[in-house]
């Protein structure tokens, strides 16, 4: 062997039969590589770490009714499951716009996309904030279509760098984008007792928002640093101890996940986004456009629910839904993330 030729480095051993950690999941970080283990992962239920598994394809493609030569925006693209989708419809002759804040994911999809073979030429990535729709808009045209799914990636909750996950130790940050403003932990330094009060009980419907924020506060002015995961999961079950021991251990994760939620909602400024989203929205699509948005949260579903209906009054949407749109009990069973999903839609008149 040529001694210049350089040797692949062999994968990093680990114990045990199964990669415990999310760096040693070489299989599944490695999809195209392992196709065969990634579905057995996904037949047990499990959305496999790295990937993400797109909710309501099937009703939201329904919908959608796209069609060859139309322009549409995927405002969230994450993994890119929908955009797949959507880019099998639209060809010949259609052009796809996908956006993104996440530098990490972005990259990768836009990449896995390319090796599908949906290039530049019928899809347009760009890395910016979907509330930037009328930027999108005044460079496509008006839009035939437009799809948002409002839920965080599973890649993003299953890497412990990104601080998402109350299951495994990470830094506590909770930044779509991770270059940009402040981490959790950040926000937590300043915050005030009657701020975070506000943002657990409207942020997330949390009920034990009062004894949680002083417990949170008080360990603040002990001195206690709140850097990562597990710290602030371990006050938020000091501050709820008092609770019956039956109850005590399934509310604790609970309050964990709406609380990390909470905290999510308001680094993201995610209910301004999509207020300033719901604005711009109809004046970037065509007549007849259709919108498809997937909520997770009850204040997000409420604000698209209210700017859906304002605007259908004012007889700018000429139809939406009536109800929300909920996954299949079968989907909700294959995978769990699902079932919190809602999924409405309107029509511009």
């Amino acid at each position: 062997m040529d001694n210049n030729q350089s040797i692949p480095p062999r994968r990093i051993r680990y114990k045990g039969t199964h990669p415990k950690t999310f760096k040693d999941k070489y299989k599944e970080l490695q999809p195209e590589q392992y196709a065969d283990d990634v579905i057995k992962v996904i037949e047990q239920g499990r959305t496999p770490a790295g990937m993400h598994r797109p909710i309501c394809v099937n009703e939201i493609m329904h919908f959608l009714k796209v069609s060859p030569g139309q322009v549409g925006l995927d405002a969230t693209l994450g993994y890119g499951g929908h955009s797949h989708e959507i880019l099998k419809c639209l060809v010949p002759g259609g052009l796809l716009y996908a956006t993104d804040v996440d530098p990490f994911e972005l990259p990768r999809t836009r990449d896995r996309l390319a090796s599908l073979g949906f290039g530049e030429d019928v899809l347009v990535v760009r890395k910016m904030n979907f509330s930037e729709i009328d930027q999108i808009a005044s460079e496509a045209g008006l839009l035939n279509f437009v799809l948002a799914d409002l839920g965080v990636s599973s890649m993003q909750i299953d890497n412990p760098e990104r601080g998402f996950s109350i299951k495994v130790e990470g830094p506590l940050d909770l930044r779509l984008n991770p270059k940009s403003g402040k981490s959790a932990a950040a926000f937590l330094k300043s915050v005030s007792k009657h701020k975070l009060e506000t943002l657990f009980k409207e942020n997330a419907d949390e009920p034990y928002y009062e004894a949680i924020a002083t417990t949170i506060i008080a360990k603040m002015v002990s001195g206690t640093v709140i850097e990562t995961t597990s710290q602030l999961k371990e006050i938020i079950k000091e501050a709820i101890d008092f609770l019956p021991i039956n109850i005590r251990n399934d509310e604790i994760i609970k309050a964990c996940r709406r609380c990390f939620q909470a905290l999510r909602i308001e680094v993201n400024n995610e209910f301004g986004v999509l207020d300033k989203f719901l604005e711009k929205l109809p004046l970037a699509l065509a007549e007849g456009g259709r919108v498809a948005i997937l909520s997770f949260h009850s204040g997000e579903d409420r604000r698209v629910k209210k700017s859906f209906q304002t605007m259908l009054n004012l007889g700018i949407y000429s139809e939406i839904a009536a109800e929300p749109i909920r996954p299949s009990a079968k989907e909700c069973n294959a995978n769990p993330r699902a079932s919190s999903a809602k999924l409405r839609w309107a029509i511009r008149g």
